[in-house]
């Protein structure tokens, strides 16, 4: 039995991605199965347990495997500044749980090809022992490859900490970029968050591809830059397949209109009765957390733009904690948001505790307008939406990604922080109202629908990334299924 065994990292980001990669697979070559190897973080990523348990029960032939927990020595985790860190840690240890995974896997069925993660690129010294053809899936957009890539180019060409200069790098493909909106783990040199991306870069421009979620249209400077090899100055480049957009396959029906569904969450209901493309949502992901005084300036500026809006609110980080994890339990919005801002904003406001169905919600015709932490399966899903942005990056590559949005794909706006990393209510209130009001949201909308209908016709048969996922079945030795 053919089958292909995927690594990804264990945030609920990156294994929708993964999974969702799957069930693309699988769509043009039923008979494969696919195994998918987990393990678990030292720090709280979100849960994925119940996402796991409805894969495993409604896709029989996505398999998943758990490696044992490891545990990292204290010297580790108390001195970590960054999750990746840990990550690449953990990753590390685990090398030969994984290997005697693929053993067992090997022993019942015949292994084509293994996918792993960008983070995971340590794995690639076991696959390499086992003969195992390796390919890397980049679970952001292509823009944010081609830094990845360039990586090892500009530690050779900047040799201070790039959080330490004030200059502008031009990287092929991409809009120029701050030094300063590099991601936070390679603005330290010294770091040892650093060197593991050095590493990432360097190992993942040797393997037999790079698989990317995104499209041609949306990122064709980016990918072609790829592709000419401008990224990889030190060898050749790996092949780039892209074969995206991949996204959450939580069904947008049942958004508009009536629904007879009971279940329907409330807030679909309310945006039922609000006037078309009139309300602008804003949801930051399942890490993105603020401080109390960051909140109260959201809700002023949101009440002071006078738009509808639905808002996903999560509790603040700890003061306590040393890397900022959202807290579980449901924030108490009388405590956290500015007092009587509920009632004099309940008519054309709704502000939702910790969660929100996304795809459903940016898909409904009432939505306008998405302010984003730019997460790239938010991007996508906001794309296929047809909904314009604000870019508000937090984390992770979410600056490069923001950067992208505004200045390559012309799908957003940007927010200006101020000095102290704040972004004012005054700001908020801008944003928010050129995203819905101006000449400008308006010509944003209109590139966003355009790469809407350019992101469908991709996938479709002949599209740019149907062809691409034929090169790497070709690749992986596998035929499609028809």
């Amino acid at each position: 039995m053919e089958s292909i065994v995927m690594y990804p990292s264990p945030a609920i980001g990156h294994m929708i991605s993964m999974v969702e990669l799957a069930k693309l697979i699988l769509k043009h070559k039923p008979s494969v199965f696919i195994h998918i190897i987990i393990f678990d973080l030292p720090y709280n990523d979100g849960s994925t347990a119940t996402y796991i348990d409805k894969v495993s029960a409604t896709i029989s032939s996505i398999i998943f495997h758990h490696l044992p927990t490891v545990t990292l020595p204290p010297s580790i985790t108390s001195s970590t500044r960054h999750h990746e860190e840990l990550t690449f840690e953990v990753l590390r240890v685990n090398n030969p749980n994984l290997h005697q995974a693929l053993l067992s896997i090997s022993r019942s069925y015949t292994v084509s090809a293994f996918i792993l993660d960008c983070f995971c690129t340590t794995a690639l010294s076991v696959t390499a022992k086992l003969n195992i053809p390796s390919f890397g899936f980049f679970t952001s957009g292509a823009g944010a490859l081609a830094v990845l890539l360039y990586l090892p180019t500009i530690h050779k060409t900047i040799t201070k900490n790039l959080k330490d200069i004030d200059t502008i790098i031009h990287i092929p493909g991409v809009p120029p970029i701050p030094s300063k909106g590099m991601p936070k783990p390679v603005l330290e040199r010294e770091n040892k968050a650093y060197q593991f991306f050095m590493d990432t870069s360097m190992k993942l421009s040797k393997s037999a591809g790079i698989i990317v979620n995104t499209f041609e249209k949306l990122e064709s400077r980016s990918i072609k830059a790829m592709n000419d090899g401008l990224c990889v100055l030190d060898g050749s480049s790996p092949p780039i397949y892209s074969i995206g957009p991949l996204t959450t396959a939580d069904d947008p029906s049942g958004s508009n209109g009536v629904d007879d569904n009971h279940d329907r969450p409330d807030c679909l209901k309310w945006l039922d009765s609000q006037p078309p493309q009139s309300v602008v949502f804003l949801c930051f992901g399942s890490l993105g957390v603020f401080s109390e005084e960051q909140l109260k300036e959201i809700a002023i500026g949101l009440e002071k733009s006078g738009q509808r809006f639905i808002w996903v609110v999560r509790n603040p980080p700890s003061k306590n904690k040393m890397m900022a994890i959202p807290e579980q339990l449901d924030p108490d919005l009388d405590l956290i948001l500015p007092e009587g801002f509920l009632d004099r904003t309940k008519e054309r406001g709704l502000v939702l505790k910790s969660w929100a169905p996304q795809v459903k919600i940016l898909n409904h015709d009432s939505v306008g307008g998405f302010v984003t932490h730019c997460g790239w399966n938010s991007v996508l899903e906001a794309v296929l939406a047809g909904v314009p942005m604000v870019a508000w990056p937090l984390y992770a590559e979410q600056k490069l990604n923001s950067i992208f949005m505004v200045e390559e794909m012309k799908i957003a706006l940007p927010v200006k922080e101020s000095e102290n990393g704040l972004v004012s209510s005054t700001e908020v209130e801008k944003r928010i109202r050129e995203l819905m009001e101006s000449e400008e949201g308006k010509c944003l909308r209109k590139q966003t629908m355009a790469m809407k209908n350019e992101g469908k016709a991709a996938l479709n048969e002949g599209g740019s990334s149907f062809l691409a996922l034929s090169n790497l079945f070709k690749s992986c030795n596998l035929q499609r299924e028809f």
